[in-house]
């Protein structure tokens, strides 16, 4: 890893994790703090500017989806959720108050540098116009441009909708609710028998593999790793 050691908060109750993840972080070049409950973790993104933050859910004094309610008011940092709870109603509730991502515990030491790569990169993007390349898909926003190996494909307008909104969050799961309040309106947030078509269909005209299912969830765009 070169250039400045990106900056990882880590906060969970639970001591054992937070030696373990802090050891094999730092061991990968990361500069990791840490976190004992909600609400210093809270305090520590207003003094510490974090590039990452991963939170656990259940924790005293502020639990992590407060946490993140209060977080999410005054910062767009990445917030990846590590926690024990890791039933579907759990994941969406946490992406609903506004996670990017969310892991389940027990997980392994490089699939959560994955998971912190995807962020560092869509933290780095979400400034940029840059189109966005997925092997042979490139979608450039700025030009409501979509191709497949260098040929323009035709997307229906709630289909390029669909696909925007997961490509300016490329690697980050969205929710089905999220998907529906953005394209079709919040009126719609249950309707998810309106997204599955133009999912199947966008995977026809883009492929099967880029766009990836988080069951009972939502959906992520999938990215080549680094």
């Amino acid at each position: 890893m070169t250039g400045p050691r990106p900056r990882i908060l880590l906060v969970d109750d639970e001591s054992s994790v937070r030696i373990t993840v802090r050891r094999g972080l730092e061991a990968l070049g990361y500069d990791v703090e840490v976190a004992t409950d909600g609400l210093e973790g809270v305090r520590q993104v207003e003094r510490w500017h974090p590039d990452v933050v991963l939170m656990d859910l259940a924790m005293p004094k502020m639990t992590g989806l407060t946490a993140i309610e209060h977080i999410r008011t005054w910062s767009e940092v990445p917030i990846i959720v590590l926690s024990v709870m890791g039933e579907e109603a759990d994941k969406v509730r946490a992406l609903g108050v506004g996670a990017d991502d969310y892991l389940t515990k027990p997980f392994g030491l490089q699939e959560l540098n994955a998971r912190i790569r995807v962020a560092l990169r869509h933290l780095a993007r979400s400034s940029s116009d840059q189109p966005v390349q997925v092997g042979s898909v490139k979608v450039d926003i700025s030009k409501r441009l979509v191709t497949v190996d260098s040929q323009e494909v035709h997307l229906t307008p709630i289909e390029y909708e669909v696909l925007k909104h997961l490509v300016l969050n490329a690697g980050r799961v969205l929710t089905h609710e999220m998907l529906l309040d953005r394209v079709w309106g919040p009126e719609y947030h249950a309707e998810v028998h309106y997204l599955r078509p133009v999912i199947t269909s966008l995977r026809k005209k883009l492929g099967s593999q880029l766009i990836q299912t988080e069951p009972g969830v939502g959906y992520r765009l999938r990215i080549a790793a680094p």
